[in-house]
């Protein structure tokens, strides 16, 4: 089973505020009236009908939908309700995985059919809307890869059960991208030899596959046959916690560039201090007004959680590129090699 939370940060924000439910909801940089830097996190589903998606420009989506609603990101707002969702999950699965702040991975072989797994599909969804106020799209399948695919079929607050005999009716028809490790490029490539759907790449020529693909060829292929062996793994590490920062204009001003790192570094503290983490390495993000991208990190000799040892790591690290002189169009903050409280070491535990 694959849980998928519906367009989860506007969804937040939409119970946060009942006067935006209905609405064209944008959650992402500011759009400065369409002169904003910066990009699209997440569109409720009445902004995606004016063909606003995540990762989009955010100038661009002022463009599509100028009167829509514009918010920054509320990080802690949406751990907090995603840590809830989680917490209800678990007590419907075998096993559990969490692999993203808005999705799950559940098996619930022991329910011993589809049609009790889907009778669990419709309770955990009434508790998740009944508790936190949000839906879920549920997807359930033979295995994980086919359950993703399936949980995006009726979205929002949809269920969609795949019975093994149905795998490939359902899949073969869809386009390539709606497999694993398959991003724009792969399917270029993929497309420049004629094959645009899964069924394309079931039935393609090994050997022409693997003069395109290398290696991966293969992997490819099982995939689109409707096999994916990989378990629902238990425990589920969270390995890092990141933030960035697009400026309005690229800048060399110190001043700007360290307040910022500041900013960065308090919003992580925050998550760390939810989670009941304390991090080892911090590394910095800097991208200049090229694109050209490089990041430096620094060990501790012991995890903290001190937030002053963030923003001190950070700021040591840009050192190296302030004295360029160059302009900086963003500045990111990472922290890794965490640690939890020994209650929180594994999302699993109940």
């Amino acid at each position: 089973m694959h849980v998928d939370l519906d367009a989860f940060f506007p969804s937040c924000e939409q119970r946060e505020n009942s006067t935006l439910k209905g609405k064209p909801v944008i959650v992402g940089a500011d759009p400065k009236q369409g002169n904003g830097r910066g990009v699209v996190s997440s569109a409720s589903y009445e902004a995606r009908k004016f063909g606003i998606k995540s990762a989009m420009p955010i100038s661009r989506a002022f463009r599509l939908c100028p009167d829509g609603i514009y918010l920054r990101p509320n990080f802690s707002l949406y751990e907090n309700v995603s840590g809830k969702v989680m917490e209800i999950l678990k007590k419907y699965a075998d096993k559990f995985q969490q692999v993203g702040i808005d999705e799950a991975f559940l098996d619930v072989s022991s329910a011993g059919s589809y049609k009790k797994a889907e009778k669990i599909a419709r309770k955990l969804k009434d508790e998740i809307k009944e508790t936190e106020n949000v839906t879920a799209s549920v997807g359930i399948a033979p295995n994980k890869m086919v359950a993703k695919i399936a949980s995006d079929e009726n979205k929002p607050d949809g269920v969609t059960v795949v019975k093994p005999e149905g795998v490939k009716d359902f899949i073969y028809p869809k386009s390539v991208r709606k497999l694993w490790g398959i991003g724009p490029k792969t399917e270029m490539v993929l497309n420049g030899i004629g094959i645009k759907t899964i069924r394309d790449l079931a039935d393609a020529d090994n050997k022409k596959l693997k003069e395109k693909l290398g290696n991966m060829a293969e992997y490819f292929q099982f995939m689109a046959h409707g096999i994916d062996e990989s378990p629902v793994e238990e425990s589920y590490a969270i390995k890092s916690f990141n933030r960035e920062h697009t400026f309005e204009e690229d800048t060399n001003k110190r001043e700007d560039i360290l307040s910022t790192i500041q900013i960065l570094a308090h919003d992580l503290h925050d998550q760390l201090k939810l989670e009941k983490a304390a991090f080892k390495t911090v590394t910095l993000k800097i991208r200049f007004s090229n694109f050209e991208t490089y990041t430096r990190a620094k060990s501790l000799i012991a995890n903290t959680d001190d937030e002053r040892m963030i923003t001190d790591s950070a700021n040591t690290l840009t050192e190296e590129f302030l004295k360029t002189g160059r302009k900086i169009r963003l500045v990111g903050v990472r922290v890794s090699n965490l640690k939890f409280d020994d209650k929180q070491k594994k999302l699993s535990d109940i």
